[in-house]
Order: structure tokens, then C-alpha cells, then sequence
């Protein structure tokens, strides 16, 4: 009788943001370990069914870096780096969109569906939904120190999101499953990363959550004591005195750029915490970090 009378009452602490968040947009990135480990990708998908199920607007956009590698080197093509950083040719480019919009998405879709949610595949090079443009060459030093320009190839940054057709299909019952490729003026597709498509979409959408999943617990203090929330000025305090360093500094930007554009919050969580996502949905605390605009409580 007592697992009962728990079991009742993490329904009851659920209540008040089912309620609040009943028709309202959540924009999830899905990557890291989450997308790896057979346990996790299954609780993930229930998880998102779950939230659909009580009348949450569930967007999912995936990565897939590391599936990718692994189909450059079953196909024998090899990676090209120029001063360190990869350059993404149009062949490279051809793999890349074989396995994110092709293997990697329609995986998502499948469990999804198999735990009784509604949920398409797309890119955005469907309805030219999500248009982008190359990124301008970049500055890095060589082997011998020395700064030079360059070109990153078939890698872009999102220009517009036109939420028309995801609205529809949201509107329809629908969870749209989203791989990170968008089309240039040209129509040709150029590989985005997947937590900048991800806030575009979060904020096209003016979602009320964006949630980043990452393979780390969140922001933290130099000690390593998390940091549960941060508005924006916040974090850049914390970003320019060196306390959010290396990969979390892009994360940290995507989430500020998505709250510029109209999302009310976002969080950045371990997706390698069994259902993660209603914990930080659905319950008091929460986990992981959330970000804010500035003066935003």
C-alpha cells in the first residue's frame, strides 16, 4: 500500500505541470549516450509518448556524430581535416544525410510508434521547412601555427524556420522527428548543428521549453556543483570569467539565442538519467540547468 500512496503522489507533484503545460510546445534534442544505449533510447521514446499522451506538444530533433563516423568508415570514405577541423564535402555530405534523415531518424520514429505515439520523419529539405546557409570560412592555425582561413564545406547555419508544416503535423497528433539538415537557396542540403536547428525550431515554434540532452548533468561551478538555473546575464558572466568552458559554452549560446527568439525556458540535462525529461518537466526540482532571460524568474 505504501509504493501505492507514492506512486499516487508523484502523480499529484505532476498535476500542476500537466496543467500548465497542456497544449503548450516542448522542443526536445535528443543525442549523446541517450541515442546509444538500448535501455535509454527505449525509456526516451516512452518518455516522449508520455508527454503527448497528456496533451504536450512534443518536437524531436536528433543528432547522430557518431553514427555517422561509423558510415564514413563502413563505406571507405575518409574524413578531411583541414587545421583540425572536418570539412564536409559532398560526398561526405551524401553519407550524412543517408544516416540522419535516413537510418538514425526513422529508428526514433519507429520506437515511438511502437510505444503507441504518432510520429513522421522529416529534414529540412522537406517543404523547405528549414533553410540555412554555408558558414563563412573560419580562422584556425595549421600544423605549424601558423592562422589560416577555412572553408567548412557543406556546413550551415539556420537562416528561417518556417513552422507551417510542423504546426500541422502537431496539430494532426503528430510528434515530428527532425533531422538537422537544411537546404540552401540552391537546394542543396547542408548539415546543421543539432542544438542550433534545434533552438531555430524551439524558437519558430515560441515554445515553452527547449530541452538540450547532453552527456554531462548540466552548467557548473568551478568546484562541479551544479548550477540550477542561470538567467541570461548570468551566464555571461559565468561564460567570460571562465566557469563555463569548452563544449558547454556552445550549448549555453544555443540556449540564449533560443530565448532570444521567444522560448521561455530551456534546459540543459543528462540524457544518460532514466526518464530525464519527466523529471525535469514534471516535477519541483528538476534536473540539470535552466536557462532564462535575463530578470525572468
Amino acid at each position: 500500500m505504501d509504493d501505492l500512496i507514492r506512486k499516487a503522489a508523484v502523480l499529484e507533484e505532476a498535476l500542476p505541470y500537466i496543467r500548465r503545460f497542456h497544449n503548450r510546445t516542448v522542443v526536445v534534442k535528443y543525442g549523446g549516450h541517450a541515442m546509444t544505449d538500448e535501455v535509454l533510447k527505449e525509456s526516451f521514446a516512452k518518455d516522449v509518448c508520455l508527454l503527448r499522451f497528456v496533451g504536450i506538444r512534443v518536437v524531436v530533433v536528433h543528432g547522430g556524430g557518431p553514427q555517422i563516423n561509423r558510415m564514413l568508415d563502413r563505406v571507405g570514405i575518409k574524413s578531411v581535416f583541414n587545421a583540425g577541423l572536418r570539412i564536409t564535402d559532398s560526398e561526405t555530405m551524401d553519407v550524412v544525410e543517408m544516416v540522419l534523415g535516413g537510418g538514425v531518424n526513422q529508428e526514433i520514429v519507429g520506437l515511438i510508434c511502437q510505444h503507441g505515439g504518432r510520429a513522421v520523419g522529416l529534414s529540412g529539405r522537406d517543404d523547405r521547412f528549414m533553410r540555412g546557409r554555408r558558414l563563412e570560412p573560419v580562422l584556425a592555425k595549421d600544423e605549424n601555427g601558423k592562422e589560416i582561413s577555412v572553408d567548412l564545406g557543406r556546413v550551415g547555419e539556420v537562416e528561417h524556420v518556417d513552422a507551417v508544416l510542423l504546426e500541422q503535423l502537431i496539430s494532426s497528433g503528430f510528434i515530428p522527428v527532425i533531422a538537422p539538415i537544411a537546404v540552401d537557396s540552391d537546394g542543396r542540403s547542408l548539415n546543421v548543428n543539432a542544438d542550433t536547428a534545434a533552438g531555430s525550431i524551439a524558437g519558430a515554434l515560441r515554445a515553452a521549453k527547449l530541452v538540450l540532452m547532453t552527456d554531462v548533468e548540466g552548467v557548473k561551478t568551478k568546484s562541479g556543483d551544479l548550477i540550477r538555473s542561470l538567467d541570461a546575464a548570468e551566464a555571461e558572466e559565468l561564460i567570460g570569467q571562465g566557469v563555463i568552458t569548452g563544449g558547454m559554452i556552445p550549448k549555453v549560446r544555443c540556449a540564449l539565442d533560443a530565448v532570444t527568439l521567444g522560448v521561455e525556458k530551456v534546459h540543459v540535462l543528462d540524457g544518460r538519467r532514466l526518464h530525464a525529461i519527466l523529471l525535469e518537466v514534471f516535477t519541483d526540482e528538476g534536473v540539470g540547468t535552466e536557462l532564462r532571460r535575463s530578470g525572468q524568474r
